[in-house]
């Protein structure tokens, strides 16, 4: 059994994309960025995390390690979907 779940095979062709001149790029559908998008835009930064001294059984820590890099990323994912189920109780 595998311990990740395989990613979505991209159909896209990359290496004709890199090879794209900028020129030959086709975007119809998106605005140009004039000096009035520049003048208006508003910079939206994300919130930082906090830092908390966090008490769990030692076997949570130790599955969650075990998962491999980024489990404090997964841990908070966890809380997160966990809050927003609760959210409205």
């Amino acid at each position: 059994m595998r311990k990740k779940p395989l990613q979505p095979r991209s159909e896209t062709d990359w290496a004709a994309l890199d090879a794209m001149r900028d020129e030959e790029i086709d975007f119809p559908e998106i605005p140009e960025a004039d000096e009035h998008f520049f003048k208006t835009a508003t910079l939206r930064l994300p919130q930082p995390k906090a830092s908390v001294c966090l008490r769990v059984d030692r076997e949570v820590l130790e599955w969650f390690k075990a998962q491999g890099k980024g489990y404090q990323t997964r841990m908070n994912a966890v809380l997160k979907a966990y809050k927003e189920a609760h959210q409205d109780t």
